[in-house]
């Protein structure tokens, strides 16, 4: 025992520094992952802690490994001593550069959320920011792994292709596929010609009704009025013709229409619905001045149809916007529903007359 310890003495003396300086890293590492942590939600509270954890983890691996290495590099041969050598640089070079990507990635995403939360509360327009803040992201991310193939001979023919000028678009259009291309250059499309902004009131089809939330390189995710986020891929919604509540002007026109039997009172169910719809305190008067000299209705009415077992009377109203239009409507219907029944207008519904037929018996 005693001739083992005198003969490797000098390795196991550095072996348990290598141990020593892993663990002493791994500690240090712990305690910079807690300060991070605290100073963040000090300067930015709420923000979340997902990519100060990945560092943690990245710099705890590195350490491990290189300890591993650095070990393994103290009982081997000579022989193998340079190809550990290589591989201690090529652990060190990826851990590096995956930080440094983490890092500027997050610094990125702190500087972007914090600039577009700025400008919607001065009431700017943050989709221009929203959408460069994912390019930007994407761009340091496919940097940092370009600069990790580096560290491998096979793969430094592709990492240089990729960082020349060409080889971006080349890699881009080998490796994507048709639809994630569309969907990218759909949101260019979008944050270029704006037919939508993060913010607006947009309807593309009658169960899609909802405020844009987010626009991001693949797709445009709307919140709906029962608080669910709807994703929808950027080059579906290039394609569909959509309403935007937002754009323009915001007043808009709602057409309430109602059915009634053929024996009830045309001009009385009119007045009804004129009455019903002028009282409410939402209701816009959108009359020129010249129609309001010549004593034309606040809420225009007409009878439009004559259906196999009712009339349809619409009534055109006026408000100030989509959320005044929506809650206008239901509270006029239930309020006209009320008063046709207490005037006796009556709203039909289907009738079934039943023929019973009897078979004479000689």
């Amino acid at each position: 025992m005693t001739e083992f310890l005198e003969t490797y003495k000098q390795d196991l003396f550095f072996g348990i520094i290598i141990i020593a300086v892993v663990i002493i890293l791994r500690l240090l590492t712990n305690k910079l992952h807690l300060w991070l942590a605290k100073e963040k939600q000090r300067k930015f509270p709420g923000e979340p802690l997902k990519s100060i954890s990945v560092l943690k983890r990245i710099l705890n691996t590195l350490w491990l490994l290189l300890g591993l290495i650095s070990i393994t590099y103290l009982v081997v041969d000579e022989s193998h001593q340079n190809t550990l050598a290589r591989d201690f640089k090529t652990v060190l070079y990826i851990g590096i550069v995956l930080s440094l990507t983490v890092i500027a990635a997050t610094t990125s995403n702190i500087w972007f959320k914090h600039d577009i939360e700025k400008k919607i509360a001065t009431e700017q327009d943050p989709t221009s920011f929203q959408f460069l803040r994912y390019v930007v992201l994407v761009g340091i991310y496919f940097i940092g792994i370009v600069f990790c193939l580096l560290a491998f001979p096979s793969l430094k023919g592709v990492a240089q292709t990729a960082l020349g000028g060409a080889g971006v678009i080349t890699l881009i259009a080998g490796f994507a596929s048709q639809e994630a291309l569309a969907n990218i250059i759909g949101g260019i499309f979008i944050i270029t010609f704006k037919p939508f902004k993060v913010g607006d009131l947009i309807k593309v089809t009658d169960t899609m009704v909802g405020r844009v939330r987010d626009i991001t390189l693949r797709h445009t995710v709307i919140r709906n009025f029962e608080n669910k986020m709807i994703v929808i891929p950027n080059a579906i919604i290039n394609k569909e013709k959509l309403i935007n509540y937002d754009m323009g002007e915001l007043k808009c026109c709602e057409r309430i229409e109602i059915g009634i039997s053929f024996d009830s009172d045309i001009g009385l169910a009119k007045k009804i619905m004129q009455e019903e719809c002028k009282n409410h305190p939402l209701i816009l008067d959108n009359r020129t001045e010249l129609e309001k000299q010549q004593g034309l209705p606040i809420v225009k009415t007409a009878l439009i149809h004559l259906n196999d077992s009712s009339m349809t009377i619409r009534a055109w109203t006026w408000e100030r916007n989509y959320s005044d239009s929506f809650q206008l409507k239901v509270d006029v219907l239930e309020s006209i529903k009320k008063r046709f029944d207490k005037e006796g207008i009556e709203i039909p519904f289907p009738y079934r007359t039943i023929v019973m037929k009897k078979e004479n018996k000689d």
